[in-house]
């Protein structure tokens, strides 16, 4: 074993992604920390009322946000590793793109608050908090350092971003500042990321200068032929993750908002432990899948059976301690949130069990099929909210999510022929999931 791990350690390609991913975790974990302790605070100054306001113009824009994206980020990538002698033709040409996304949004956004009941002063937060995705163009310095493997200058960025952000929002807090400070202060986030992304671009290229980034007609046509499956998909994930919040407000108020985005929030960050997991996993069944389909299955048994085990482990403490964990962190003025903290506890099953489901879709390549069974539940989201959050508020939008997200990742794939036997290996996995191995070798 020792053995083993010395030649690991002085194998040059694993050590290069060992310490690539290993920035990336540390990364993940800082801006959890950091983020939940700020964003707590955040939460208990503003009060239920106004943190759902908040939350609310954070989850409009966010229905919009794919269109700034437009799902080049990995497309990227892989040019950038296919061809890296077209660095400034591809960083260039997506740089403007994503400015010309980042403005289109403005301009959806204009025609959308007009089918909403909002007043002025929230739909100002929402440009505000819109405009931030003007910067998001810069993201796209990202992919070039993911290409060369340089993640440790994109943690550097985003760590500054991170303890700057933390920083204003703690002064804005000690100073009684109003909301509308708080929606500024997200765009002056993305202002640092992008400069701090610049900055560390700049270092790793001495002889860069903004006057490379030149648009090229040709470039952009491929690359938007390649992304526009990731454009719909990312805004059909977007819809069936935000609308909640967005049709709560329309429906009922910002209250209700408020409760129910402190809870999400708990529930969101421990979202990167299946996605590390996932990460992880990934390349052992990939090659299991080379070898033999026996081998393939049982990996995706056991991956079925520890995503179970790792749901239980965080679900039964929330769901029997939600209302103390509530009170404790934001106050007794977001009590009413415990109970849907404790239902929430029920969509981490849905969230594990949706990106072990993932790995499956890639290695098979479903993507047209999974785009299909997106839509589709994101659709069901939407008219279950419609006619549960009048009835039960924010219960009935946690309730609308849970069976969106059960029609998409189990009635709809065992229906189907090519995903129904791994529905049946997440049956298994979960009546079964301690009979997970102990041993490596049974991995």
């Amino acid at each position: 074993m020792l053995t083993k791990l010395r030649q690991l350690a002085e194998h040059q390609g694993f050590m290069k992604y060992f310490k690539n991913t290993s920035w990336l975790f540390g990364e993940k974990i800082l801006r959890m920390t950091v983020g939940l302790f700020v964003g707590v605070w955040v939460a208990r100054y503003l009060g239920p009322e106004q943190f759902g306001l908040f939350s609310y113009a954070q989850s409009f824009v966010g229905l919009f946000t794919a269109i700034a994206t437009l799902g080049l980020d990995s497309i990227i990538v892989r040019e950038l590793v296919k061809d890296a002698s077209k660095r400034d033709e591809l960083i260039g040409t997506a740089f403007w793109l994503k400015l010309m996304g980042a403005l289109s949004v403005l301009l959806f956004l204009a025609i959308a608050i007009n089918f909403t009941s909002n007043d002025v002063y929230t739909n100002a937060l929402v440009f505000i908090i819109a405009s931030a995705t003007i910067f998001q163009s810069f993201n796209v310095i990202d992919c070039y350092f993911q290409s060369k493997v340089l993640s440790r200058y994109a943690v550097f960025a985003n760590v500054f971003s991170l303890l700057i952000s933390s920083v204003v929002k703690i002064i804005l807090i000690l100073n009684e500042a109003p909301l509308v400070a708080f929606a500024w202060a997200v765009f002056f986030d993305s202002f640092v990321l992008g400069c701090g992304y610049l900055y560390f671009y700049i270092k790793a290229n001495s002889s860069f200068s903004l006057w490379q980034l030149k648009f090229y007609n040709m470039t952009a046509q491929s690359l938007l032929k390649d992304s526009w499956p990731l454009i719909l998909s990312g805004m059909v994930l977007m819809i069936q993750s935000r609308i909640d919040q967005v049709m709560i407000k329309e429906i009922n108020n910002s209250i209700e908002v408020g409760y129910y985005s402190v809870a999400l929030r708990l529930i969101e960050s421990l979202g990167f432990i299946p996605i590390m997991l996932n990460n992880s996993l990934f390349p052992a069944l990939v090659n299991a899948k080379k070898t033999s389909e026996k081998l393939y299955q049982m990996r995706f048994l056991n991956y079925y059976r520890l995503s179970f085990t790792l749901f239980l482990l965080a679900a039964i403490p929330i769901y029997f301690f939600s209302e103390n964990i509530i009170v404790i962190l934001f106050g007794e003025a977001y009590e009413p949130a415990g109970i849907l903290l404790s239902l929430m506890a029920i969509r981490l099953f849905f969230t594990n069990s949706g990106v072990a489901r993932s790995s499956f879709i890639t290695i098979e390549n479903l993507f047209k099929y999974s785009l299909i069974t997106m839509i589709f539940g994101a659709l069901v989201n939407v008219v279950l909210n419609y006619y549960l959050i009048p009835l039960f508020y924010s219960k009935g939008a946690i309730v609308a999510t849970i069976i969106s997200f059960f029609v998409t990742t189990f009635m709809l794939d065992f229906l189907y022929a090519k995903t129904r036997e791994n529905v049946k290996l997440q049956i298994i996995g979960m009546v079964t999931f301690y009979k997970f191995p102990l041993g490596i070798k049974d991995v």
